[in-house]
């Protein structure tokens, strides 16, 4: 790799993993296939995911070492957002983000309710339906939410949101979000 290609993921300095090993290690294979088992990785190993074939992924450790694993096992690393250096700070109340996001899912629901029931054809439900985006994901506590308000991911501890990812990789110039490519997206209830 050049120079002008960027840094070498693969080179130590530059390491970032990707992921890390579950908690209980993982078994690693010369190739991926069966047929040569290799060293076993130690418990929370960090590793890079460089390759994937189906459900093996080749990963490559901190020293350059490399090996093929069952990929499903893997336990991903979050990241910062793209091209953030600070921790990240809390932001508004969450509630307003659940209330849109409860629109939507419910927008989504009747429209899946009036095509199952025969009210309405698929190409009307497609039409209804154009456009309305929806990310949401629980577990226990913690929560992540999709705020296309602004363009990001968010984590929400059930007090504050908190961002975790953008939409879109930050661009050169701004411009507005309907311009930034493909239809503005319709909620439920907005003007």
């Amino acid at each position: 790799m050049s120079p002008a290609d960027g840094p070498d993921p693969l080179d130590p300095a530059e390491f970032r993993p990707t992921h890390v090993a579950p908690t209980d290690g993982l078994a690693t294979w010369a190739r991926p296939d069966f047929s040569e088992p290799s060293a076993r990785l130690d418990p929370l190993l960090p590793l890079l995911a460089v390759d994937v074939r189906g459900d093996w992924t080749r990963v490559v450790c901190s020293n350059g070492w490399t090996a093929w694993v069952d990929g499903r096992l893997l336990v991903s690393l979050p990241h910062s957002p793209p091209g953030t250096t600070q921790p990240l700070a809390p932001s508004a109340d969450p509630r307003p983000l659940l209330r849109r996001l409860e629109q939507a899912l419910a927008h989504y629901r009747e429209q899946v309710e009036d095509v199952t029931e025969g009210t309405i054809d698929l190409e009307t439900f497609r039409q209804l339906t154009h456009g309305l985006r929806l990310g949401l994901v629980l577990d226990g506590d913690a929560a992540w939410l999709l705020d296309l308000d602004q363009s990001r991911w968010v984590y929400c501890d059930g007090l504050q949101l908190r961002t975790y990812a953008p939409v879109e990789p930050p661009e050169s110039g701004a411009r507005p979000a309907a311009a930034a490519g493909g239809p503005p997206t319709r909620v439920p209830g907005d003007a």
